[in-house]
């Protein structure tokens, strides 16, 4: 009957449920029910009002998983690893559980500078606390500590209290994987990646999660959108390349916002890239810049993405007149395979050269375009489109969104980076119909300036826009082949800005 019992015992202490009420901190429980809360708006919003489904709901769902106490399906700390604060409190939270008495210390401790050699006194009062209890540490702790030196002491610590636990026959709550994983981040934070304790101790997400960390789901999914787009509008009208650099004012803009509001340089120009409109781009900053805030950056980039026919059209009407707004274009002119088909070609080898840490982005996108114009890879061509389009994008949607937990989510540095994004995405709508209206005066009253606000990278529903707002005033009127250069302008922008923000700030 006992084993019977201790079995159930065991089963329930295993459950989501008893670790989420286990958690020892009503803040922590409240923002596991907040996190998947929002993870329940964003399918509504993905499935009821289809806002950019295709990536909204894997984001959804990756939340969902991220956040549920138990499926250790993914731990950031294997990323970007923990400070050394962090750990240390990790550590007092285990032996506190494992009925050692720590006293406050901790809290004193933890608010120093993260540094291996300023928490020297903390270790000694572990290492004290832990013989107490009859846990004798044999490791030494010298006067100056390396990063190695502390995750071997911070082990033996963990050791200690798993074997003390195992002979009195209890279970610690924190979780040894846990501990273990957060102990071994120190090294995480010394020399970046540590694919060996992704492969020992990763789950599902954590596995697929280095296509982002390693920028590669990015990448691939510009060779979807390459091929999936056509560049003839750009290449028949080059004067859009200003239109869509123009656009990009607005990620300079956010990226001052950000330092003024107390960002890093670092954080900041990830930030700034969601005034782009362009979520892959957006990630891949922001993996090479500013782990960190993935969740919080990749869910306002693709939301202000789903948002584009809401925000865009009051922005575009406030800048413009009805006459304005009503100009007719002369149709684009034809466009030779020649020029298609050189034109990635060209293009790859102007930004390798000159913004070399563009090239990926830049160089992937071409790609697709050069399946699709070539004529001679349509295989490739269609399965850059559809299935390695739809597969990529499934895995960079649900890891993404496993990176939104309620510790890095929920805080006050999320609502900067929401408002940030918006005034980005506005102000980089607003520059590109300014400069819209100067070349609608320079050209005599031949160009729209509706077109401008397609230089966001939104392929191509800000194109989409454009059209419709023109016709709004002129049934008559079709600009979305027009708007199609700015368009695809604008992604080739948002890329050079995050080249130029990666090796200024890099």
């Amino acid at each position: 009957m006992d084993q019977i019992l201790d079995t159930l015992k065991t089963f329930l202490e295993s459950t989501g449920i008893f670790r989420m009420a286990d958690m020892g901190n009503v803040l922590d429980t409240l923002k596991v029910i907040a996190m998947i809360a929002i993870a329940g708006v964003l399918v509504y919003l993905a499935i009821a009002k289809q806002f950019e489904p295709l990536l909204l709901l894997p984001i959804a769902i990756g939340m969902l998983l991220g956040n549920l106490p138990g499926t250790e399906m993914f731990h950031m700390n294997l990323f970007i690893g923990d400070s050394v604060p962090t750990v240390l409190e990790n550590v007092r939270v285990a032996m506190v559980e494992e009925g050692v008495h720590t006293g406050n210390w901790i809290a004193i401790e933890t608010d120093k500078e993260d540094n291996v050699t300023n928490m020297i006194p903390v270790l000694e009062e572990m290492k004290s606390d832990l013989a107490a209890q009859g846990m004798e540490v044999q490791s030494e702790i010298r006067t100056e500590l390396t990063t190695d030196e502390l995750v071997n002491i911070l082990t033996e610590y963990k050791d200690q209290m798993v074997a003390h636990a195992e002979r009195n026959g209890t279970d610690l709550s924190f979780s040894e994987k846990d501990l273990e994983i957060s102990i071994q981040s120190l090294l995480v934070n010394k020399g970046g990646l540590n694919m060996q304790d992704v492969a020992h101790y990763g789950g599902l997400l954590d596995l697929l999660y280095l296509g982002v960390k390693l920028g590669i789901y990015p990448c691939l999914i510009f060779i979807g959108i390459g091929a999936m787009t056509d560049f003839a509008p750009l290449i028949a009208n080059p004067k859009s390349l200003l239109l869509g650099a123009s656009a990009q004012l607005g990620v300079f803009v956010a990226f001052a916002g950000a330092i003024f509001l107390g960002f890093n340089a670092m954080e900041a120009a990830a930030i700034g890239i969601i005034g782009g409109a362009d979520g892959p781009t957006a990630i891949y900053v922001t993996t090479k810049l500013a782990p960190h805030l993935l969740g919080s950056i990749a869910i306002a980039a693709y939301s202000y993405m789903a948002l584009v026919p809401i925000i865009q059209p009051p922005i575009m009407k406030a800048l413009t007149t009805k006459k304005e707004r009503s100009v007719v274009m002369e149709q684009l002119r034809p466009v030779s395979k020649l020029e298609k088909i050189m034109f990635p070609v060209i293009v790859v080898i102007i930004i390798a050269i000159f913004l070399p840490d563009a090239a990926p982005l830049v160089g992937m996108l071409m790609l697709g375009n050069l399946f699709k114009e070539s004529g001679v890879v349509e295989r490739l061509s269609k399965t850059a489109q559809n299935e390695l389009m739809n597969i990529i994008t499934i895995f960079l949607g649900t890891t993404v969104g496993a990176t939104a937990s309620g510790q890095n989510f929920l805080t006050l540095d999320t609502i900067k980076i929401i408002v940030l994004g918006l005034l980005a995405f506005c102000m980089g709508t607003a520059f590109g119909v300014l400069f819209g209206k100067i070349m609608y005066k320079a050209t005599g009253g031949k160009v729209n300036p509706l077109i401008g606000s397609a230089g966001v990278s939104a392929v191509p529903m800000a194109a989409r826009v454009s059209q419709k707002v023109g016709q709004a005033e002129n049934p008559g009127n079709f600009l979305l082949m027009h708007a199609m250069g700015p368009n695809v302008a604008g992604v080739i922008g948002s890329a050079v800005a995050a080249g130029v923000l990666l090796n200024v700030v890099g």
